[in-house]
Protein backbone atom coordinates (compact mmCIF):
# COMPACT_ATOMS: atom_id res chain seq x y z
CA UNK A 1 0.00 0.00 0.00
CA UNK A 2 1.22 3.72 -0.77
CA UNK A 3 0.10 6.64 0.41
CA UNK A 4 0.57 10.47 -0.51
CA UNK A 5 -0.80 13.88 -0.67
CA UNK A 6 -0.38 15.83 -3.85
CA UNK A 7 -0.37 19.70 -3.49
CA UNK A 8 -4.12 21.17 -4.33
CA UNK A 9 -2.96 22.72 -7.54
CA UNK A 10 -1.42 19.54 -9.13
CA UNK A 11 -4.03 16.99 -7.99
CA UNK A 12 -5.28 17.21 -11.87
CA UNK A 13 -2.27 16.70 -13.45
CA UNK A 14 -1.51 13.80 -10.89
CA UNK A 15 -4.85 12.41 -11.92
CA UNK A 16 -4.46 12.64 -15.97
CA UNK A 17 -1.11 10.69 -15.16
CA UNK A 18 -2.52 8.03 -13.54
CA UNK A 19 -5.12 7.47 -16.30
CA UNK A 20 -2.27 7.38 -18.96
CA UNK A 21 -1.19 4.53 -16.30
CA UNK A 22 -4.44 2.52 -16.39
CA UNK A 23 -4.71 2.99 -20.05
CA UNK A 24 -1.47 1.41 -20.62
CA UNK A 25 -2.50 -1.98 -18.11
CA UNK A 26 -5.23 -2.23 -19.92
CA UNK A 27 -3.80 -2.34 -23.47
CA UNK A 28 -1.28 -4.63 -21.95
CA UNK A 29 -3.43 -6.46 -19.53
CA UNK A 30 -0.18 -7.62 -17.42
CA UNK A 31 -0.66 -10.86 -15.81
CA UNK A 32 -0.09 -11.29 -11.35
CA UNK A 33 -0.81 -7.86 -10.81
CA UNK A 34 -3.89 -5.83 -9.47
CA UNK A 35 -3.05 -2.62 -9.07
CA UNK A 36 -5.47 0.19 -7.70
CA UNK A 37 -5.60 4.14 -6.79
CA UNK A 38 -8.10 6.01 -4.58
CA UNK A 39 -8.16 9.91 -4.20
CA UNK A 40 -9.58 10.28 -0.30
CA UNK A 41 -12.56 12.35 0.10
CA UNK A 42 -11.93 14.53 -2.99
CA UNK A 43 -8.45 15.48 -1.55
CA UNK A 44 -5.13 15.33 -2.50
CA UNK A 45 -4.50 12.48 -0.63
CA UNK A 46 -4.28 9.31 -2.82
CA UNK A 47 -3.76 5.81 -2.15
CA UNK A 48 -2.58 2.82 -4.13
CA UNK A 49 -2.81 -0.51 -3.66
CA UNK A 50 -0.59 -2.45 -5.37
CA UNK A 51 -0.63 -6.86 -5.37
CA UNK A 52 1.58 -8.63 -7.56
CA UNK A 53 3.79 -11.70 -7.83
CA UNK A 54 6.96 -11.96 -6.78
CA UNK A 55 9.55 -8.59 -5.80
CA UNK A 56 7.55 -5.57 -5.87
CA UNK A 57 9.98 -3.98 -7.41
CA UNK A 58 9.59 -6.20 -10.08
CA UNK A 59 6.13 -5.46 -10.89
CA UNK A 60 4.74 -5.27 -14.07
CA UNK A 61 3.67 -1.52 -13.74
CA UNK A 62 7.04 -0.39 -13.39
CA UNK A 63 7.88 -1.40 -16.71
CA UNK A 64 5.58 1.00 -18.35
CA UNK A 65 6.99 4.52 -19.56
CA UNK A 66 3.62 6.01 -18.44
CA UNK A 67 4.12 4.83 -14.61
CA UNK A 68 7.89 6.03 -15.01
CA UNK A 69 6.57 9.54 -15.63
CA UNK A 70 3.97 9.63 -13.03
CA UNK A 71 6.47 8.30 -10.60
CA UNK A 72 9.38 11.02 -11.79
CA UNK A 73 6.64 13.62 -11.31
CA UNK A 74 5.88 12.69 -7.83
CA UNK A 75 8.52 14.14 -6.24
CA UNK A 76 7.41 17.57 -7.71
CA UNK A 77 3.95 17.35 -7.20
CA UNK A 78 3.39 15.90 -3.59
CA UNK A 79 3.30 17.58 -0.08
CA UNK A 80 3.56 14.62 1.23
CA UNK A 81 6.02 12.20 -0.34
CA UNK A 82 5.01 8.29 -1.09
CA UNK A 83 5.15 6.40 1.68
CA UNK A 84 5.61 1.94 1.50
CA UNK A 85 3.60 -0.03 3.89
CA UNK A 86 3.94 -4.23 3.24
CA UNK A 87 0.32 -5.69 3.82
CA UNK A 88 0.45 -9.18 5.06
CA UNK A 89 -3.28 -10.53 3.75
CA UNK A 90 -5.52 -12.17 7.15
CA UNK A 91 -8.44 -11.91 4.65
CA UNK A 92 -10.36 -11.18 1.92
CA UNK A 93 -13.83 -11.24 0.10
CA UNK A 94 -14.59 -9.47 -3.45
CA UNK A 95 -17.85 -10.15 -5.12
CA UNK A 96 -17.82 -11.16 -8.98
Amino acid sequence: MIRYTVRPERVEQSVALLRAVYADLERDRPRGLRYETFRLDGSGNFLAVIESEGDPVAAPHHRLASFQRYRAALSEICTEPPTVTYLDEVGSYRSE
